[in-house]
């Protein structure tokens, strides 16, 4: 008997096997069509009408959830839809070249392979991280304060 044997009742070679695959019904053509705008299980991240731009040059960061009110430039508006041409950085006047795609707000920054390290803290968006940084400094403070309750 070879190792890729195995004992017990075998099935006979002549009798065919045969795959019968179903029709998807409505139910399953709705879940491939979705719409990542009422489906939260959609990653935002590949909506590029989502994602913020940063100016290499300053820092600039537009946001068009946001929008620039110094340029009139209404919430909502993507950065791919503003004029290439008349578009300038509110802050240093760069052109539209200028600016680098650093994806949508609520992704956690940093190299996708280095994500999985540091504790779970890796995966934290920026103002997470902001809230439990100066959320553990309020607490030190306060219990700094206790201690002159001490006798």
């Amino acid at each position: 008997m070879s190792s890729d044997q195995v004992p017990g009742p075998q099935p006979e070679a002549s009798e065919p096997s045969e795959v019968i695959e179903a029709e998807p019904g409505p139910q399953a053509q709705e879940a491939l069509s979705v719409d990542p705008s009422v489906d939260p299980s959609v990653d935002p991240g590949e909506d590029p009408d989502t994602h913020r731009f940063e100016c290499r040059s300053c820092g600039f960061v537009y946001d068009p959830a946001e929008g620039v009110r110094k340029l009139a430039i209404a919430p909502g508006t993507p950065f791919t839809q503003l004029d290439p041409i008349g578009f300038r950085c509110p802050v240093c006047r760069s052109r539209v070249g200028a600016f680098k795609d650093i994806g949508p707000r609520n992704k956690p920054s940093g190299f996708e392979e280095n994500l999985n390290f540091g504790l779970g803290v890796n995966r934290l968006t920026p103002g997470q991280k902001n809230v439990l940084i100066f959320g553990g400094f309020a607490l030190a403070f306060a219990f700094f304060l206790s201690l002159y309750s001490l006798r």
